[in-house]
C-alpha cells in the first residue's frame, strides 16, 4: 500500500509574512566576527541592484509564479497554448527552455550603468522557484547550458558567471539569489502526487529519503555557485516557506486554522510544511568556501537571517537591525514589455528615505528576453549617478540621527560627526527655499553649514527652537544637482 500523504495543512498569508520580518525579536545576531565585519561594511554600501531574469521574460509574466497552482491574482496563467490546462500550461512553460535566446546579453554594459549610478553591490538570480538555472549546474538539465536551450552555444551562455565577472570587474559586490523551492525539481514536486501549492507535495516526515534527495540537490548547487564563480559576498536565499517548524508551533498554527475554517470565515490558499534543508550545515559549509559570506534566509527566524529584507516598501522608522529594502524600478519584478519606471525624483526620495532609516535599497532592473535593459531602467540609473556624484557623501558610510525626519526633511550623519540634511524637493519645486527652518536638532556655535556640491558658507541663526539656514539667491539659481539638496552640518549639539 501506497504511503499515506500526510501533511499539516495550515494558511500562513503573506500578510503574516511580511509582519515577521518588521518585528524587532524576530532577529538574530550573528556572532561570526568575519560576518559580522562584512556586514557593517554591507551597511555602508547603501544602494544594490537585484535583477530578476529567466525564461518567463519571453511571456513577459511574473516571474514563476504561474506554475504555482494557488488561487493568487499573481499565479494566474494567460499564456500558452491552453492556460485553462494546468499540466499543458506547465509543459508550455517549461519549453520557454528551447527559444530563450537573449543573444544582446551584454553585461558589461549593465555593471557600467549600475557602476556609474552610484551602486555598491548587485544581487542576480541564479534560479527561481520554477527551476530553471541560469548557470552551468551539473545537478540538472533545466538550464541555460543545456544543449536543448537556444543560447546554449553561446560564448556567454553561463549567464551569471558572465554577470558576477562583469560586475566584480567594476568593483561591486557580487550576491547570488538561489530559490530554495525547485517546482521543476522531481524531489520536490514528485510527479507522482499533483502539485497542491508553493510546497513540496509530499510529506517529507513520510518520504525521508525523497527529502534527503532535495537537500542534498539544495546543497551541491549552493556549493557550486560557491565553489566555481569566483568571489561571492552575499547568499541570498528565496522561498522562506522552507524552512524547519518547530512541532508545537505547527500544531497550534493548526489549530488556529481548523478553527477558523470550521467557522466558514476562512479559505486556505496554501499550506505551512515542515521543510527542514539543513541550513545550519550549509552555512557552515558555504562559509568554508566563502569565508565571511552573509547569507539572507529570506523570512526564516535564525542565525541565518544576517539581514533582513521588507519587499516593495520602506519601513516607517528605523529598524534596530541591518535591513535592505527590495524594490522594483520598473513593471514588475520580471521583464514587463512598456514598464512604467520610477522617475529620477520618486528614486532618489526613495534611497535618501530608505538610509535615512539606517537601510540600504536593492532596486530591481528586468533585463528582456533580448538581453536588453529598456531605456527607462538606464535613465532612472542616470538620475542617480548625477546626484549622487554630488551627494553621495550624504549617503554612503551613514548612519540615522534621531529623529531622521522632519516634514520634507531627511536627515543623516558620518563618522566625524557631521550631519546632513536632505530637503526633498516638492512635487514641481525646482529650487530649494531661501530659508530653512530645522526644529529637531542644533549646530554647535560656530558650526560651518553648507551645500554639497557648493563650497559657498551659508549663514544660519539659532531660534528658540532649532535654527534657521538662509540661501542665497546667487546658489538658489546655480543648484548642484535637482530633486532634493543637501545642506552639511560640521558639528552639532
Amino acid at each position: 500500500m501506497k504511503k499515506r500523504l500526510a501533511l499539516v495543512v495550515l494558511i500562513f498569508s503573506a500578510k503574516l509574512f511580511s509582519q515577521a520580518i518588521y518585528e524587532d525579536e524576530r532577529y538574530i545576531p550573528e556572532t561570526d566576527p568575519l560576518v559580522l565585519e562584512k556586514l557593517d561594511e554591507w551597511q555602508d554600501l547603501k544602494f544594490g541592484l537585484l535583477m530578476h531574469w529567466g525564461t518567463y521574460s519571453q511571456w513577459g509574466i511574473v516571474e514563476s509564479w504561474s506554475l504555482c497552482p494557488e488561487d493568487y491574482g499573481w499565479c494566474e496563467r494567460t499564456k500558452g497554448s491552453d492556460p485553462s490546462n494546468y499540466n499543458q500550461y506547465v509543459k508550455d512553460y517549461e519549453a520557454l527552455k528551447k527559444t530563450f535566446n537573449p543573444i544582446k546579453f551584454d553585461p558589461t554594459k549593465w555593471a557600467k550603468a549600475a557602476k556609474d549610478a552610484g551602486m555598491k553591490y548587485m544581487v542576480f538570480t541564479t534560479k527561481h522557484h520554477d527551476g530553471f538555472n541560469m548557470f552551468d549546474t551539473q545537478y540538472s538539465d533545466y538550464k541555460v547550458t543545456d544543449p536543448e536551450c537556444a543560447f546554449s552555444s553561446n560564448p556567454k551562455a553561463n549567464i551569471a558567471k558572465e554577470v558576477f565577472s562583469a560586475f566584480r570587474d567594476e568593483d561591486l559586490w557580487i550576491g547570488a539569489y538561489f530559490s530554495k523551492p525547485d517546482w521543476n525539481n522531481k524531489s520536490y514536486w514528485d510527479p507522482y502526487f499533483p502539485a497542491l501549492d508553493r510546497n513540496v507535495n509530499y510529506d517529507p516526515l513520510a518520504y525521508p529519503e525523497k527529502w534527503q534527495s532535495y537537500v542534498d540537490f539544495t546543497h551541491n548547487q549552493i556549493l557550486e555557485l560557491l565553489t566555481d564563480y569566483g568571489s561571492v559576498d552575499i547568499l541570498w536565499l528565496d522561498g522562506g516557506w522552507v524552512q524547519k517548524l518547530a512541532p508545537e508551533t505547527i500544531k497550534k498554527d493548526y489549530e488556529a486554522k481548523f478553527a477558523e475554517n470550521k467557522s466558514g470565515n476562512g479559505f486556505i490558499k496554501h499550506r505551512v510544511v515542515d521543510q527542514d534543508v539543513k541550513m545550519d550545515e550549509l552555512v557552515v559549509k558555504a562559509r568554508e568556501k566563502q569565508p565571511g559570506l552573509i547569507v539572507v534566509d529570506r523570512a526564516v527566524h535564525s542565525k541565518n537571517q544576517n539581514y533582513l529584507t521588507p519587499e516593495n516598501r520602506v519601513p516607517e522608522k528605523t529598524l534596530p537591525y541591518p535591513w535592505e529594502s527590495c524594490i522594483t524600478s520598473g513593471g514588475g519584478w520580471s521583464y514587463t514589455p512598456d514598464a512604467k519606471y520610477l522617475t529620477g525624483r520618486e528614486g532618489i526620495h526613495m534611497l535618501v528615505d530608505v538610509v535615512a532609516k539606517g537601510g540600504n535599497l536593492l532596486l530591481n532592473v528586468a533585463p528582456s528576453p533580448e538581453g536588453e535593459w529598456q531605456e527607462g531602467a538606464y535613465d532612472l540609473l542616470e538620475a542617480y549617478g548625477d546626484w549622487l556624484d554630488v551627494n553621495g557623501s550624504a549617503i554612503y558610510n551613514t548612519k540615522p540621527i534621531a529623529p531622521f525626519k522632519e516634514n520634507n526633511i531627511c536627515m543623516t550623519q558620518n563618522k566625524d560627526e557631521n550631519v546632513f540634511l536632505f530637503y526633498l524637493a516638492k512635487e514641481g519645486e525646482t529650487k530649494i527655499p531661501s530659508e530653512i527652518v530645522i526644529k529637531s536638532i542644533n549646530p554647535k556655535r560656530g558650526a560651518k553649514i553648507t551645500m554639497l556640491g557648493s563650497k559657498t558658507r551659508l549663514k544660519w541663526e539659532k531660534l528658540d527652537e532649532g535654527f534657521k539656514v538662509t540661501i542665497p539667491e546667487s546658489l538658489r539659481n546655480n543648484l548642484p544637482c535637482k530633486e532634493a539638496w543637501t545642506l552639511k552640518i560640521n558639528k552639532i549639539q
